[in-house]
């Protein structure tokens, strides 16, 4: 019983650190960048007439940044208070902690070029549709205000002119942000570590030999809540493919725990109501589903 709470302490402790220093050394260094980004030529194009390739666009900047789900936050703050068309800061939020490149080519290598390739294209087209779709529902509305103050313009334009000016801003903006999200890091880290260290491992072993068509949604289930980068789940991966854990479910399980981990669904209480928090963690769940179906048909 002692050596479970030690080992929820000690885990609790390596994921607020990790999870601190990654949070804040990403949001400065966003906040820092970020007056030199023409974020008004970009919200042109995002904006433009041609919504695929607003869309696309989205997709694209989650591919091209290597953040785990939490570290996605900061970014995704910033393209909200950008006025970012809703849906390409949706898909964003989607492919970022998925697509990661040298992810995909640890993959590749694990899996194979064939199970890489229709991992990328399936999570590329479900993020693209998802955000689509949250968009036309109108889930913008259940976007928290998170605007910074003042004219942004104005202040973009003075700290170009300044590093050090530039430098204080950013230090200025990422004190606030963490104070805003501290309390949601450490619940989330604290559960996260319950759950690593509390929930039996035998129970994989149990749903391997099971039926695959209601093992994928469940590994799906399994994965949301948890806190997994796929940077470290793939050696966890491979070790379940040795001992013959099939591709689909296991394909369920990483999409639904780096596409929606618990810290990043804490954190992203800050910033989304209720309704939003909940298509977010319902679309996660559906691509994770509905990507274990497509391995599990393609007969992987």
């Amino acid at each position: 019983m002692w050596d479970v709470i030690t080992k929820i302490l000690l885990e609790f402790l390596s994921l607020s650190k990790n999870l601190l220093v990654l949070f804040i050394g990403i949001t400065f260094f966003i906040n820092f960048i970020q007056a030199y980004v023409p974020f008004e030529r970009l919200e042109k194009w995002m904006s433009g007439k041609n919504v695929f390739l607003g869309n696309l666009s989205g997709a694209v900047l989650g591919f091209i940044t290597p953040f785990c789900s939490c570290s996605t936050v900061p970014l995704l703050i910033t393209m909200i208070n950008r006025n970012v068309p809703f849906q390409t800061v949706m898909t964003f939020l989607f492919t970022s902690p998925l697509l990661d490149p040298w992810i995909l080519a640890l993959m590749a290598y694990v899996y194979g070029l064939k199970v890489t390739v229709i991992y990328t294209i399936a999570t590329f087209i479900f993020s693209m549709l998802i955000g689509w779709f949250l968009d036309k529902r109108n889930f913008r509305q259940y976007v928290k205000e998170v605007m910074v103050k003042g004219n942004l313009a104005e202040l973009d334009e003075a700290r170009r002119k300044s590093i050090v000016y530039n430098l204080k801003v950013s230090t200025k903006e990422t004190l606030g942000l963490i104070r805003s999200v501290l309390a949601y890091i450490l619940i989330g880290a604290f559960i996260g570590a319950i759950i690593k260290e509390a929930v039996p491992t035998d129970f994989l072993a149990f749903i391997s030999d099971q039926n695959q068509w209601w093992v994928v949604p469940l590994a799906a289930i399994i994965g949301v809540p948890l806190y997994v980068r796929l940077s470290t789940m793939m050696p966890i991966a491979q070790a379940l493919l040795i001992k013959g854990f099939p591709i689909a479910p296991t394909m369920a399980l990483l999409i639904g725990g780096a596409g929606a981990s618990l810290p990043e669904i804490i954190m992203l209480k800050s910033i989304f109501h209720k309704k939003l928090i909940g298509a977010f963690i319902t679309s996660v769940f559906t691509m994770a589903t509905f990507s274990g179906y497509l391995f599990l048909v393609l007969n992987y």
